[in-house]
C-alpha cells in the first residue's frame, strides 16, 4: 500500500478556513482495473477497498469518513444544501447517497463535501467571507446545464454569498486534447448553452474536441467570479492514466478520483 497522493487546492487552503484536495489514482489499496486510490463505491471495486482508500484520504484532511457527504451524481443540475444531519450519507454505502444530486453546498464546519469523477470535472468553491463551501460534479451534461452557475446561485440564496468573493478550484478532467465528441453532444450542448460553442474545436474527423475545464471556468466567470479567483489543479485525465482515472481512455473499466472540501 502506498500513501495517497493528492493535489492540494492551494487557493482554498491558504484562506485558513477550509481544506480542499483533489485525489489521484496514486496510492491506496485497490487492485485490478481500479488499481490505486479508487474512491468510487459504484464501479465494481471491493467496498472494503474503497472504504479503506476513503479513510486514507480522510487522514490527510484530518477528518473521519463519517463526516463525508456524497451525492448520487446523475449528470443533472440539482444542488443540495447539506448540514451535519447529512453526514455519512453515501460515505460507506453508495445507495445511501443523496439522490439525484450533482452538487453539494454547506456553511457548517466539519461537513466534508465530495464529488467523484473519471473525466468529468470536479469543482470546489469557497466563500471565505460567508464561510460556505461547495463541491460540483460537471460532466458534459452538467456543463451544458451550467451546474456551476446554479451552484453559485444556490450559495447566494442560502448563505448570502457574493460571487465576487468566491474562490474556485477546478480539478483534473478530460480536455480538448482527448475529448472527441459528435453532434449528439455538440447540438444539445450549444442549444442549451450557446456560449459553449467557443469550447468546441472542429477536427479532421468531422467531429469536435471539447474542453470541459475551460467551459466550466467560463461559466464560473459568467456567474460573477473574478478571474484571479479561479484556478485549475491537475491536467487532462485521459492523457495520464498513470496519475488519474479516465473513463474514456480506459473504456469504462476504471475507478474514481475525488474533490473534497471541508470548512474548519
Amino acid at each position: 500500500m502506498l500513501e495517497p497522493h493528492v493535489l492540494i487546492a492551494d487557493n482554498i487552503n491558504r484562506t485558513g478556513i477550509a481544506k480542499a484536495v483533489f485525489t489521484t489514482r496514486q496510492g491506496g489499496v485497490s487492485t485490478g482495473e481500479w488499481a490505486g486510490l479508487n474512491l468510487g463505491l459504484h464501479v465494481g471495486d471491493l467496498p472494503e477497498s474503497v472504504i479503506k482508500n476513503r479513510e486514507l484520504v480522510s487522514q490527510i484532511l484530518g477528518v473521519q469518513l463519517s463526516q463525508w457527504v456524497c451525492g448520487e451524481q446523475v449528470h443533472g443540475k440539482q444542488v443540495a444544501v447539506v448540514g451535519k444531519e447529512h453526514v455519512s450519507r453515501g460515505a460507506f454505502v453508495y445507495t445511501d447517497a443523496i439522490p439525484g444530486t450533482d452538487a453539494l453546498v454547506t456553511n457548517q464546519p466539519g461537513v466534508v463535501l465530495s464529488t467523484f469523477a473519471a473525466d468529468c470535472v470536479p469543482i470546489l468553491l469557497l466563500d471565505p467571507v460567508q464561510k460556505a463551501a461547495a463541491s460540483i460534479h460537471a460532466g458534459w451534461k452538467g456543463t451544458k446545464s451550467q451546474i456551476a452557475k446554479e451552484t453559485v446561485r444556490v450559495m447566494q440564496e442560502a448563505f448570502g454569498c457574493d460571487p465576487a468573493n468566491l474562490v474556485a478550484a477546478i480539478g483534473p478532467g478530460i480536455d480538448d486534447c482527448c475529448y472527441e465528441v459528435d453532434d449528439k453532444v455538440y447540438d444539445p450542448f450549444v442549444n442549451e448553452y450557446p456560449r459553449g460553442a467557443a469550447f468546441f474545436k472542429a477536427n479532421s474527423n468531422g467531429r469536435w474536441q471539447l474542453s470541459l475545464p475551460l467551459a466550466n471556468r467560463q461559466i464560473l466567470l459568467e456567474a460573477g467570479l473574478r478571474p484571479e479567483h479561479v484556478e485549475r489543479f491537475g491536467g487532462c485525465t485521459a492523457c495520464d492514466i498513470d496519475t488519474y482515472f479516465s473513463h474514456r481512455a480506459e473504456r469504462g473499466a476504471t475507478g474514481r478520483l475525488a474533490g473534497l472540501v471541508v470548512l474548519l
